[in-house]
């Protein structure tokens, strides 16, 4: 058995850190060399020797400069040879300043002549392109030749298109294959990367024909998942689980209501946010209905999803499909938001990026250890320069290559806000609408409170908008597990009452708390997503009702109050009709059953679909409610509390259409029925029908129903027979 270990790393200021284990001692006059590229051999000096137990340390300098990109040996006789281990280097003082690399053709660049491999891998002593132009059945090994800024760069001449091919990299003395972290195709499960000719899948996303949306309260959101959306066996969704399921059109559920495209046509919504359609790791692509997995599990930055994929072994058939299904929702005037996890990989250690440069692409903590703020075993360092371009640049790539006109990051507050705003920059100027929003919540990762991208950073990001947790927990109560059955304003704590003013303002103005936006225009206004329980169930929980119809009419207010605060519309697939997990939470591996649309409970609540599609139309109509600065609100509303915790909202002088009217707003949350007495007639605009458009009836006194939101015009005179 072996008994004496040597080990060597290079430490700052060109040191290098001997270690030897060992029964044995080292005779002192025994020299330490270091060999460069198997030729030159050179004698370190000892600069210092430290001895605990069996280990031996020694402190010593090279008689020249270090440099990356070479390989380096250490040996000692009667203790053999070791490599020079250089993969603390990106920890050591400016090293981005040395190594960044602005280039824009990391990847493989393909021409009919010619395709260029460009990797940046800056400790590497050695990196091969392994390549194959028969599908896998034979692989040729090229020696990439080493440039300036760390990068790997080779030319092949000839048609390479379909090609598959990895890169071979060796550091440290550790060699290993791993895929394109820039790679634009792959074959199924990101085994292998791909060469394309993206000419070949270019499309016309029809974005001039898209409604700009000046201000970001102009939008109203729809949360959903490719597979979720379409795989409910209740349509004739034909591509089931599809990209193309969802560029579909005209299809419908057994009873004949609208389905896919057509459903959300109907809805009115403007923005639909898609969760993960990058390349994410836990559904074998091959099999994708022996897996589920929502996809916050990021493998290939830039690289579509291809469970998704009609044909997952056509590494054309994901990219082409994903862009037929934007161009239909473009046709369709419908903008598509791309729901981002920059954050984190899955499995950092096996990745690409740990692969090509150890040490560089996740985030440390002070001792050392990895930052776990995304409680998912790894934070991208987004502060570091080529972490920073990584996510620049596949964002970028998502916008000019697949028509993406918003992102939702999720948990931004692990992103650094000079990042995310160097994406903002440039993202508004190829769309000046483009959206961007996140999870702004403080995770504990290593990153310094100033520079991270949350909340409490609100002011210093003004063209971010945040989901609104306060919105969420104070209309329906916590949305914890825990806490699940602890109810909210809405659901019966109207100690909240107070609360509720303050973010149905869009959390800009303070009432009770500070504000926590410097207008509405930040506060994504919602209280359900694809995390945690659904807002029915959270109805039966907190307020433990067993009757179906009331539960139903609570979920009628609130979403009425959604889209009717002032902010940002947020809704996710199903919540309009009161979809159910059955008290489930975090489903994102649960599978179908789950997390599908249930198409089936549309047809049985279509009155509540109706609901929602009015209320949207009505905010679309109401320019008041678009208002999104603070000192515009606050001269908007006047509230006045009524009994049993109800409240009444006065919009004095607001524009509607083209008439400018005094609207009052009039929430009952209680179980009781509310009788409202006015000095003016009230001319019934909105109730549980949803928008009145027609025959709508002036009165004084007004009887609002428990549970509900009712929304007046108020009038001088009455409307004669019309009146009660």
């Amino acid at each position: 058995m072996k008994n004496s270990t040597l080990s060597a790393k290079l430490l700052p200021e060109n040191k290098i850190r001997v270690t030897i284990i060992s029964n044995v001692m080292k005779n002192e006059n025994t020299p330490i060399y270091i060999t460069k590229n198997d030729d030159d051999v050179q004698t370190l000096v000892i600069d210092k020797t430290s001895m605990m137990g069996n280990m031996a340390i020694y402190e010593c300098s090279v008689p020249y400069l270090v440099e990356l990109g070479n390989k380096y040996f250490i040996s000692i006789d009667s203790f053999g040879v070791c490599a020079l281990d250089v993969n603390d280097s990106p920890f050591y003082i400016g090293f981005d300043e040395k190594y960044y690399y602005a280039g824009n053709d990391l990847g493989a660049t393909y021409d009919k002549e010619r395709s260029t491999f460009v990797v940046w891998a800056p400790l590497a002593s050695m990196v091969l392109l392994k390549i194959s132009t028969d599908g896998g059945k034979k692989f040729v090994y090229y020696e990439m030749t080493r440039e300036l800024k760390g990068t790997y760069r080779i030319t092949l001449n000839g048609n390479y298109e379909f090609a598959i091919y990895n890169y071979v990299v060796e550091n440290s003395g550790v060699v290993k294959v791993t895929i394109d972290p820039y790679a634009k195709a792959s074959t199924p499960n990101g085994k292998n990367s791909v060469v394309v000719n993206l000419k070949k899948t270019k499309i016309d996303f029809e974005e001039k024909n898209l409604p700009y949306y000046e201000n970001y309260v102009d939008a109203i959101i729809y949360e959903l998942s490719v597979r979720d959306f379409t795989i409910n066996p209740n349509t004739n969704i034909e591509k089931k689980g599809k990209y193309l399921g969802l560029s579909e059109e005209k299809r419908t559920t057994v009873v004949g209501n609208p389905a896919g495209l057509d459903y959300l046509k109907f809805l009115g919504i403007t923005h639909v946010q898609l969760m993960p359609i990058y390349d994410f790791k836990t559904v074998d692509e091959e099999n994708p209905d022996s897996s589920y997995n929502w996809g916050y599990d990021p493998m290939q930055y830039f690289v579509p999803e291809g469970s998704y994929s009609s044909d997952v072994h056509d590494p054309y058939s994901r990219i082409i499909e994903l862009k037929k299904m934007v161009k239909a929702f473009h046709h369709n005037k419908i903008k598509v938001n791309m729901d981002v996890v920059f954050n984190h990989v899955y499995q950092y250690q096996f990745s690409s990026f740990e692969s090509i440069v150890p040490n560089y692409y996740f985030r440390r903590n002070n001792n050392g250890t990895m930052s776990n703020g995304s409680f998912c075993g790894n934070d991208l360092a987004s502060e570091r320069k080529m972490v920073s371009k990584l996510i620049i640049d596949a964002s970028l790539y998502w916008i000019n290559e697949y028509g993406i006109d918003g992102f939702r990051f999720d948990l931004m507050g692990i992103i650094d806000k000079y990042t995310l705003m160097k994406i903002y920059r440039e993202a508004t100027k190829i769309k000046p609408d483009f959206m961007f929003y996140g999870e702004g919540w403080n995770m504990p990762t290593n990153l310094p409170e100033d520079t991270k991208s949350t909340m409490n950073n609100a002011k210093s990001l003004p063209h971010v908008a945040f989901f609104n947790d306060t919105f969420r927990d104070i209309v329906k109560g916590p949305t914890n597990e825990s806490d699940f059955h602890v109810p909210g304003y809405i659901t019966g704590d109207f100690s909240y009452r107070d609360g509720f003013k303050f973010v149905f303002l869009g959390s800009c103005l303070p009432r009770l708390y500070n504000n926590k936006f410097l207008s509405a225009n930040q506060s994504i206004n919602y209280v359900e997503c694809h995390d945690n329980g659904t807002l029915y169930d959270k109805i039966v929980a907190s307020m433990e009702i067993e009757d179906e119809q009331t539960v139903c009419r609570i979920v009628n207010s609130i979403n009425g109050i959604v889209i009717f605060a002032f902010g940002i519309p947020f809704i996710h697939m199903g919540q309009e009709i009161g979809q159910s997990k059955n008290m489930h939470q975090n489903t994102y591996k649960s599978g179908d059953k789950y997390n599908m649309f249930q198409y089936e409970l549309l047809d049985k609540r279509l009155y509540m679909a109706q609901y929602v599609k009015s209320m949207i139309e009505a905010r679309k109509r109401a320019a008041f409610v678009h208002v999104f600065s603070s000192e515009d609100i606050q001269k908007l509303v006047n509230y006045k509390d009524l009994e049993n915790g109800a409240l009444c909202a006065r919009f004095e002088n607001v524009k509607v259409e083209d008439q400018i009217e005094t609207i009052v707003v009039i929430l009952n949350p209680s179980k009781e029925t509310l009788y409202f007495n006015n000095n003016k007639y009230l001319e019934l605009v909105t109730g549980d029908c949803g928008y009145i458009k027609n025959d709508r009836i002036s009165q004084k006194n007004v009887i609002i129903p428990p549970h509900s939101l009712y929304g007046y015009v108020e009038k001088e005179n009455d409307l004669g027979d019309k009146t009660l």
